[in-house]
Parts: C-alpha cells; structure tokens; sequence
C-alpha cells in the first residue's frame, strides 16, 4: 500500500482546435514563492504555482480557467498508472546495472570476477552505440500500469494505492486514469 498526498490542481489555460491547433488543458499545482514576469502575466488572478503541465484532451468545454480539479474525479477500486521519476542508483557496475554474471573465481581470473568482459572487436572501430556498461543507474522516468485504487480520504487529500510508485518520498507523480 502507497499513501500518497494529492496537490489540488487549478485549471490554469484550455487550449481549444480554433484558436491553438489542438484540444488541451494546462494545469497548476504547488506554491513557488516568486515567478518570472511572463509566469506572472500567464497565471495572472489564479496565484503562484510550482508545477505546470499540460493534457491532451478532446472534451475541453466542460473546463474553465481556474477550475479546481480534486480527489472526486477517482472512485475506488479505479485502474491508475503512475508516473514519476525512479530512484538515482548513482555510478554502478554492469551486474547491477545490467544484471552480467561475472567470471569464475577461478581459471585464470584474478581481479576480473565483475568485470564485463570483452567490449567488441579492433577491426570495427570504436565501441558500439548503446553497449551495455557500467554508468549512472536510475533517475529516469517510469509509468507503472495497472495500480488500484484502494481508498481515498478527501479531506486530508489522501490517495492509498494498491502497490509501489516511482520515485523517492516527496517527489512529484503523475497519476491518470487508465483507458
């Protein structure tokens, strides 16, 4: 079980086929402290907001700037994915990294039990594009489907969901309906 607290969202701008070319709502959360002179013009009358993140949708006439979208658009028992930024790793070998086996302990192997081995040939050139090797690991975006809804508190703005999410505690997710 994941608890997961739920910033309320502000309808900020609806974009419309006419006027922009596409059908789209962008919406705010969080509080940022000072904005930048064209944020200020944009958000003008709505307040100060961190995040700012735009949907596709096809039905923007039931929207209006400054709107409050809340919990009440989820029901228990919902089918979500959740999207965020996974937990950074920093620098790690290939049998983490890449889940390599490694050499034997013995025949001839001294110091090379976790290395990964051979890396391609001299007559090719340079090592190939996209070779698995040791690097950074981690912090990458990650959506995992298929999470249920298990409760909901609206007062506190709660959201318990049925499983893990990615990333570390405090960090920003994206939860959305699935189809």
């Amino acid at each position: 079980m994941t608890v997961v607290k739920v910033l309320p969202a502000y309808v900020t701008q609806v974009k419309d086929l006419e006027k922009d070319g596409y059908r789209a709502i962008q919406l705010g959360a969080g509080v940022k402290k000072k904005l930048s002179k064209p944020q200020q013009g944009h958000l003008k009358g709505l307040g100060n907001f961190r995040y700012l993140k735009e949907f596709r949708t096809d039905s923007v006439e039931s929207y209006k700037r400054g709107d409050l979208l809340k919990l009440e658009n989820f029901s228990k028992d919902d089918k979500i994915k959740v999207t965020g930024i996974s937990k950074g790793k920093g620098f790690q070998g290939v049998v983490r990294r890449h889940g390599f086996h490694g050499s034997p302990a013995s025949h001839g192997h001294k110091d090379q039990l976790r290395m990964p081995g051979s890396i391609g040939s001299k007559r090719i050139g340079p090592v190939a594009k996209g070779k698995r090797m040791a690097g950074r690991m981690g912090a990458e975006r990650v959506t995992v489907h298929n999470l249920k809804i298990f409760d909901f508190d609206q007062e506190k703005n709660l959201l318990f969901i049925k499983g893990a999410v990615p990333g570390t505690k405090g960090s920003l997710i994206l939860i959305v309906k699935e189809k």
